[in-house]
């Protein structure tokens, strides 16, 4: 499976436009039904709005976009055009318009959704889902800091942790970085414990920058 782009986390921005109020939404999701059902939340939350445009698209599945009421072009496919363009995916947007009393116009309409869908999204930030090597390490708790220092300066993250008389960490780590690590781990401890890789997990991680 190669490395695709998510949303981070969840995310709501808004900003007015010639005194309408635009108020966009991003979410990461994995099914069509969790995108319907963030669809369908927008429009009970926001049901006195004179428009809930939205979009989504999911990795090998379906692209859907409704301008809901707006001029046909001027809303869902600008939204899911940002999306598009920054390659993510797995995503839900939803854009509520409270309309002001002044007309856009359609290039008006197409620049304010693609700004609330954009704004979204950069609240949003993006990660990578990227093939990990899982390596746990199990040591006293007096190591937990130094393994986690290490499992970072490997450029990998901390997954779960066990707790037990032992702590057990799960440090996923960029392909290549095992041996190294594994040799880290030994140096750190005298020889104590060691790093054993379980396997191969998929784990979204921010991107830098």
């Amino acid at each position: 499976m190669r490395s695709y782009l998510v949303p981070t986390r969840a995310a709501e921005t808004e900003f007015t436009e010639k005194r309408s109020t635009f108020i966009g939404h991003v979410w990461p999701v994995e099914t069509e039904e969790e995108a319907r059902a963030r669809i369908d939340e927008m429009k009970k939350k926001y049901h006195d709005a004179r428009h809930n445009c939205w979009c989504y698209l999911l990795k090998d599945g379906p692209v859907r976009y409704s301008d809901d009421g707006e001029p046909q072009g001027t809303a869902g496919q600008p939204m899911l055009g940002v999306f598009q363009k920054e390659g993510v995916t797995n995503v839900c947007c939803v854009v509520t318009r409270y309309f002001g009393g002044v007309l856009l116009g359609a290039g008006g309409l197409v620049r304010a959704y693609t700004q609330s869908a954009k704004d979204a999204l950069d609240a949003a930030g993006i990660s990578a889902v990227r093939r990990w090597l899982d390596m746990a390490v199990e040591c006293p708790y007096s190591f937990l800091e130094r393994v986690k220092l290490a499992c970072a300066a490997q450029g990998g993250m901390v997954g779960e942790i066990e707790y037990a008389a032992n702590v057990t960490i799960h440090a996923l780590l960029p392909e290549g970085s095992a041996e190294g690590f594994r040799t880290q781990m030994t140096e750190l401890s005298a020889g104590d414990f060691s790093a054993v890789e379980l396997g191969e997990v998929f784990r979204a991680a921010p991107l830098s920058g």
